[in-house]
């Protein structure tokens, strides 16, 4: 019964990934025949100074864009869990973004970013004359930050307000008649039975941001500009084999990027896995 789960698992999962890191060891260029070099590409790599432009890229990423989208989920989730008005539609306004394709967005805020766009326009309302943001070193990456967490934020937030109402009421009810206010019933209540689903929340939020490829990739039309300012680890994994023909060093950088997602997974679960019971 579990025959075909597992080979789909193998196939599709296990399998390039073992593939991968044995293509770490070999040079290959995709026509030319596979030669053995052991960790002459992972040297190569290491010594690279675009490789480590793109960890930085990838690091910044996953630092602010995570915490962030957490927090703004978390804030859309408390709030929408009211009984507000209009309140399945706002849930559903702010879901949205998070079904929609990741091109379609990309390009819109490619228009939105633009020299000439949306943006620059509001922005020439009231005095301010704004850059070219993705042909600008110092705002790309800053840029693609934005429409990632505003693409990624409704998605949680739907995982909290899962979370939310798992939380039994009478705990608040308890909590209300010994004198908590609304700040004390969310800080000592709140958040720390939603400690599993945070746990959640930013796990997969450090795996995805790890991972980012398709908003860099058409952002920047492949290349990773300006300056390489919006180079990933997975662009840059798609440059060397696909640009370059050099499946060895890309296979190499996968292999990198696995030993960098395992670290900060198990950072993440020491820190928020621990079970919580009420």
């Amino acid at each position: 019964m579990t025959l075909p789960a597992v080979l789909v698992l193998f196939l599709f999962t296990l399998g390039p990934a073992l593939y991968a890191f044995f293509l770490s060891l070999f040079s290959w260029s995709l026509l030319n025949k596979m030669h053995y070099v052991g960790l002459s590409n992972f040297a190569f790599i290491f010594a690279s100074h675009l490789f480590w432009t793109a960890v930085w890229n990838t690091a910044s990423f996953a630092f602010i864009v995570v915490p962030t989208q957490t927090l703004v989920a978390l804030f859309i989730a408390v709030l929408l869990n009211q009984n507000l008005p209009a309140r399945g539609f706002l849930r559903l306004a702010f879901f949205f973004p998070a079904v929609s394709s990741s091109a379609v967005i990309s390009i819109i805020f490619m228009w939105i970013y633009n020299k000439f766009g949306i943006l620059n326009g509001l922005l020439a309302v009231v005095g301010i004359h704004g850059p070219n943001w993705l042909a600008n070193p110092l705002f790309a990456l800053k840029s693609i930050m934005i429409m990632n967490i505003w693409t990624t934020s409704g998605y949680f937030m739907v995982v909290f307000l899962s979370g939310l109402q798992a939380i039994p009421q009478n705990i608040y009810d308890a909590a209300e008649m010994d004198g908590a206010n609304s700040w004390q019933r969310f800080s000592r209540i709140t958040v720390p039975l939603l400690k599993p689903t945070t746990f959640f929340v930013v796990i997969m939020g450090v795996i995805g941001t790890l991972q980012m490829f398709d908003q860099s990739f058409i952002l920047s039309g492949g290349t990773g500009g300006p300056l390489h300012s919006t180079t990933t680890l997975v662009l840059l994994i798609y440059q060397y084999i696909f640009s370059y023909g050099k499946v060895g060093y890309g296979a190499a950088v996968t292999v990198i990027l696995f030993a960098f997602t395992m670290i900060a997974t198990l950072i993440v679960n020491r820190w928020l896995g621990k079970s919580i019971e009420y």
